[in-house]
This record gives C-alpha cells, sequence and structure tokens, in this order.
C-alpha cells in the first residue's frame, strides 16, 4: 500500500477491547460473562443503526447504556453492576499490540487519526486512560455529522479536514461492515480480523487482510 497519508483507526473493538469492561467483572457475572459482552455489543450496534434509520439520534453514551440495560435484563445480571459496566466501557483497554505499533507509525511521520461512533468527550477519556493523547492528530467522532457509521457522511470528515484524495486513507477496522462501509466510500480499507471471522458480503474485498495491526507495518509505505 504505497501513498498513504493518513492511517484512520476505528476505535472500538479495533484498538480497544470492547468486551475488557465484562472481563473486569467477570468473577461478579460469572462464566456468562463472553456472550454477556457479545450480547451487549451486538445491541449496541444494532442500535445505532436502527436509529440512523429512523432518523431518531441519541449519541453513543446513551445508546451504550440503553444496550446495556437490555443486555443486563437478558442475562440476569444484578442492576447494581450498572454504573460498574459503565464506568470500565469509558476505559476499556488497547489490545496488546496497540500501544507500540502506533508510536512507530507516529515516527514514520503518518498522520493518525480515530474515526468512531464514541462521543467527542468518550474518545478524548479512552485514549488519555491508555496514554495514547498524544498519539493522533484528530479524534473524529460521528456527533459532528449526527448519524452513525456507515453513512458516507462520516468516512467524509478525515477528507474534508485534511483535503486528501479518498485513496490516500488507509482505514483499519475490525468490523465488516465498517471496513465495507469505508471501502465502498472510496478509501483502502483494512479488516483486522483478530479472530478469524468471515467476512460479509457487502460489494466489497478488504484491500489487506491482517490478523493484529503488527501485520500493517510491512505492508503501508507513505510518499
Amino acid at each position: 500500500m504505497k501513498n498513504i497519508k493518513a492511517i484512520i483507526f476505528d476505535a472500538y473493538g479495533t484498538l480497544f477491547d470492547v468486551n475488557s469492561a465484562a472481563e473486569k467483572c467477570k468473577d461478579k457475572v460469572g462464566n456468562k460473562w463472553e456472550d454477556f459482552a457479545n450480547y451487549w455489543r451486538t445491541t449496541q450496534l444494532e442500535y445505532t443503526w436502527l436509529r440512523s434509520l429512523m432518523n431518531k439520534h441519541k449519541d453513543f453514551w446513551q445508546v451504550t447504556k440503553d444496550s446495556l440495560n437490555k443486555s443486563m435484563k437478558a442475562f440476569n445480571i444484578d442492576p447494581s453492576m450498572q454504573n460498574e459496566l459503565l464506568n470500565l466501557y469509558k476505559v476499556l483497554s488497547p489490545f496488546k499490540e496497540v500501544p507500540e505499533v502506533l508510536k512507530t507509525l507516529k515516527e514514520k511521520n503518518f498522520k493518525l487519526a480515530i474515526l468512531s461512533n464514541g462521543t467527542p468527550t468518550l474518545l478524548k477519556e479512552l485514549v488519555k486512560s491508555n496514554n495514547l493523547d498524544n498519539v493522533f492528530d484528530d479524534l473524529f467522532s460521528i456527533e459532528q455529522v449526527g448519524i452513525y457509521k456507515p453513512d458516507s457522511k462520516v468516512y467524509d470528515l478525515p477528507i474534508q479536514k485534511y483535503r486528501i484524495e479518498k485513496n490516500e486513507v488507509a482505514f483499519l477496522s475490525a468490523n465488516t461492515w465498517d471496513v465495507s462501509g469505508g471501502g465502498n466510500y472510496g478509501y483502502q480499507s483494512i479488516w483486522v480480523n483478530r479472530n478469524k471471522n468471515i467476512f460479509d458480503n457487502l460489494d466489497y474485498k478488504p484491500r489487506l487482510e491482517i490478523k493484529n495491526l503488527k501485520d500493517l507495518l510491512p505492508n503501508i509505505e507513505s510518499n
């Protein structure tokens, strides 16, 4: 991949482990913690898509609360745990290779950014809690356009800010629908396939498939 001017990352599930909040409470949640975490994440995403289609926007934090409320009921989890889980969601852990790879890319003078469903406040707290607040040039939030991914207005945010061509962006996501959204928009989209999943049939084939961010380094060149 040549002539890349900006490397843009999805946050949730790509840089930061969305299951880490529930995992930190697994002693209280029990052996169902992983199923619960996956259900919460799936419900959260479904709510973003449904609200976009219904034109009934709530920000990502409200959606996260609403999806957690349903998930806790579905798994019969003590309601008193809600605040603990929400507070842990604000400080999700990065995947282990993320800090090192981001530092290397920064040293290579790539422009680095996050493009996320998260609110500006959530994103700032997330990168700060993981000592990554000096790595990124920008934290782009869908709140700037008021609709969730994969709407094209979201993917247009970095293009408008940086005044670059769509194919000069390497966009990384672990979410297949997000890879397709960015790719169909015009990005060079890369699928971070950590769990050996199957890609969706959404009229886009990833420019590159990697198992973690370390695999990006030998495959990307700047100008």
